[in-house]
């Protein structure tokens, strides 16, 4: 589905609605920060150290909310032939060609 494909008013799939990658950012971002609330301070004798953890969750909220419109704007849909067809051709020869007969292949050689 394109831009072009949608219709005003209705409701956006998850792949192309800008939901998905701002809860898969905000989940890393708040990830990152206890993460470094939690190590950045240096131990439980010392303050927490929010300063650091903001910033944390800062920089991997926008890595990974770049990172996530990077990988959808790349999303490219299948043609609609390659769903089509009997599987994978396991054979060399072209469809419709007849197979070799045995007497035709070569022998090994009898020394």
């Amino acid at each position: 589905m394109t831009l072009a494909d949608q219709k005003p008013g209705e409701p956006r799939k998850m792949r192309t609605s800008v939901k998905g990658p701002l809860m898969f950012s905000a989940f890393w971002g708040v990830v990152v920060f206890f993460a470094v609330l939690i190590f950045g301070s240096g131990g439980s004798a010392r303050a927490p150290r929010f300063d650091l953890a903001f910033t944390g969750a800062g920089i991997a909220f926008i890595v990974s909310l770049v990172l996530a419109a990077m990988l959808s704007m790349s999303h490219k849909e299948n043609a609609e032939h390659l769903g089509k067809g009997s599987g994978v051709n396991l054979s060399s020869r072209k469809p419709g060609q007849a197979a070799p007969r045995p007497d035709e292949t070569e022998a090994p050689d009898a020394d």
